[in-house]
């Protein structure tokens, strides 16, 4: 008898720890929230960001990113594999890494960073085009990957325009 991935037990706190590619995969755990773990694993960016933005500058920053971005593509693409299912809502480092090139480039305000949340989340759950397309063509590590980091781009996209075209000068 063989088994496929409907058959297999959601990921557990077990299965996060056999391997170092599910611990990053799950965010170390975030991924297993019950309620919204992508939320979660973006929430998680928040601190991860205050403190790595404390003791980095924005290149030795923008290269971490670089590197966590290379990671997740490995830990997401053997997570995905262990798990039979390519983009596993557990998975949440796409989200942390991607949110935290986000923050890199977001003003250091609560109200931009609020803002530069919401429209992350946003575009990460509705999934507009063009990453709509890219999350259904693009599959493995690299796929979970880009769309988190296309939902970005439309988010630091979305926050140029209104900081250009909307918010006076010196409100915010």
């Amino acid at each position: 008898m063989t088994t496929s991935a409907s058959d297999l037990l959601p990921p557990d706190k077990g299965f996060v720890r056999r391997r170092p590619a599910h611990f990053i995969a799950f965010g170390g755990g975030i991924g297993l929230s019950p309620v919204a773990p992508g939320t979660a694993g973006t929430l998680a960016a928040f601190p991860l960001f205050w403190l790595l933005d404390y003791f980095l500058d924005p290149v030795e920053f923008l290269l971490l990113i670089d590197a966590l971005f290379l990671i997740g593509i490995w830990a997401c693409g053997v997570t995905g594999r262990a798990l039979g299912h390519h983009d596993h809502g557990g998975m949440v480092w796409d989200e942390m890494t991607a949110f935290l090139l986000v923050l890199l480039f977001t003003p250091k305000t609560l109200i931009w960073q609020a803002f530069a949340f919401l429209l992350f989340r946003l575009f990460d759950i509705l999934k507009p085009p063009p990453i709509r397309y890219y999350d259904r063509t693009l599959r493995g590590g690299f796929g979970v990957m880009f769309d988190d980091l296309l939902a970005g781009f439309l988010t630091l996209l979305c926050l140029a325009a209104w900081k250009a075209f909307v918010i006076p000068s010196g409100i915010l």
